[in-house]
């Protein structure tokens, strides 16, 4: 949650109704569920609230506090609630009274649910601002590691599932949601720069099968290794949802599968994106892939310039504010999924983030606190900090004394072969 002092309010983003994939018992839009609701701090008496998904049924909650700021509309100076979503939208409302900044139509979404579902015929769309993420998912976008040879895996996958877009209601057949219910943008909400005006959030692409169970099939069954499994009590079916991957568990979708976005809200534009991550701590034998992995973490943007995050691999990072490009990595005992914070201490400037890694993600797992002074003037980064501190470091570092290994054992085979001929002789 948010909270405002000034004003008296606190702004509590809200979850999803349950049962999460199937709402036929919960008709209408249901109100105050995944919205910014606004009360009074003093009483809990509510102001207002703003809907950002009528009659969920994808799991699309608001899983991240909202940002209070001041910005520049165009048309003055306004105290604003920014609220970024799992689909990749940010939605801008006045602080007052909830009413968005700039218009949010309500657009028509697919349709055809489950048997008894009672969908929602439109979704709200912000229009000023673009969404972070894609929102569309074809087989053209599935990953292919041997392209034009024949039909992958994760096109195949990608055929037989029903999608229709962003809202395409969950099926028995089986629906692609994309982006999947980790986001867009998840838990660690954005970041603004109020003297540059500028939006910045770390954005997940990834896709999620999601599967209903008719009631009388889910009493036996067994979820697949990776598949999320859940009851849905009270409803005519179970679900099952599990992200959609290739034999090799990569991600189905091309990459990037991770991303920050830096947005000028004022003009609507988005100024760069830049992949965040590899698949270091997450691939076979460490190998990383420059191709970023699913961000649910935030971020944390200086006056300097600079924008610091964390990833699915081991390393904290440093972006440039105005360009996107990566500047700097510091080296974690185990991925930094969470929040950096930056403060001053005897005059000088640390970075610090919490080291826990991410169990359902299957990175390595810790419980450090890891904090990193900024350079002195003159001080320069150390040669181990600058080869096997970095991502790829000690994948090349490994590959390079195996392969070195097998060349000594191949020398020493020769010279022994020799040895006895020699001594045959």
């Amino acid at each position: 949650m948010s909270i405002d002092e000034g004003h008296g309010l606190v702004f509590l983003p809200t979850s999803s109704p349950s049962p999460d994939f199937w709402g036929g018992r919960r008709p209408g839009d249901n109100e105050h569920a995944n919205s910014v609701v606004a009360l009074r701090i003093e009483t809990g008496e509510l102001v207002w609230a703003f809907q950002t998904v009528h009659h969920d049924i994808w799991d699309y909650d608001l899983p991240a506090q909202p940002t209070l700021t001041r910005i520049d509309t165009g048309d003055g100076q306004r105290d604003v609630v920014i609220q970024p979503t799992k689909q990749g939208f940010v939605f801008v409302l006045d602080r007052d009274t909830g009413k968005p900044v700039w218009p949010v139509e309500e657009r028509a979404v697919p349709q055809g649910g489950a048997e008894g579902e009672r969908l929602s015929p439109t979704q709200p769309f912000p229009t000023h601002v673009p969404a972070l993420t894609s929102q569309t998912i074809s087989t053209e976008d599935a990953l292919s590691l041997l392209p034009g040879l024949r039909r992958s895996p994760c096109e195949r996958q990608f055929a037989e599932a029903r999608n229709e877009g962003l809202y395409t209601p969950p099926s028995v057949q089986g629906t692609l949601e994309f982006p999947f219910t980790g986001g867009g943008v998840n838990w660690g909400s954005a970041a603004f720069d109020p003297v540059r005006q500028i939006l910045y959030a770390n954005t997940g692409r990834a896709v999620h099968l999601i599967k209903l169970i008719p009631r009388a099939k889910a009493a036996g069954f067994n979820p697949p290794p990776g598949h999320d499994f859940g009851q849905q009590r009270g409803a005519p079916f179970a679900m099952s949802r599990a992200m959609v991957t290739s034999p090799l568990g990569l991600l189905c979708n091309k990459p990037p599968w991770g991303e920050m976005v830096a947005v000028d809200l004022k003009a609507g534009k988005i100024l760069w994106r830049s992949t965040v991550g590899t698949t270091e701590d997450l691939a076979p034998l460490g190998v990383p892939l420059p191709w970023g992995a699913p961000l649910v973490n935030g971020l944390a943007v200086t006056a300097g310039g600079l924008v610091f995050t964390g990833a699915m691999d081991a390393y904290l990072r440093a972006f440039d504010a105005r360009s996107g490009k990566e500047l700097w990595q510091g080296r974690l005992p185990v991925p930094g999924v969470a929040n950096p914070m930056t403060y001053l201490w005897k005059g000088e400037q640390y970075v610090a983030i919490g080291a826990g890694g991410h169990s359902e993600a299957g990175t390595s797992i810790g419980d450090s606190v890891v904090a990193f002074r900024l350079a002195r003037p003159g001080e320069a980064p150390s040669l181990w900090s600058r080869t096997i501190d970095r991502p790829g470091g000690r994948f090349l570092a490994a590959s390079s004394a195996i392969v070195l290994a097998i060349i000594a054992l191949v020398i020493a085979g020769l010279r022994w072969r020799r040895t006895r001929r020699i001594k045959r002789a």
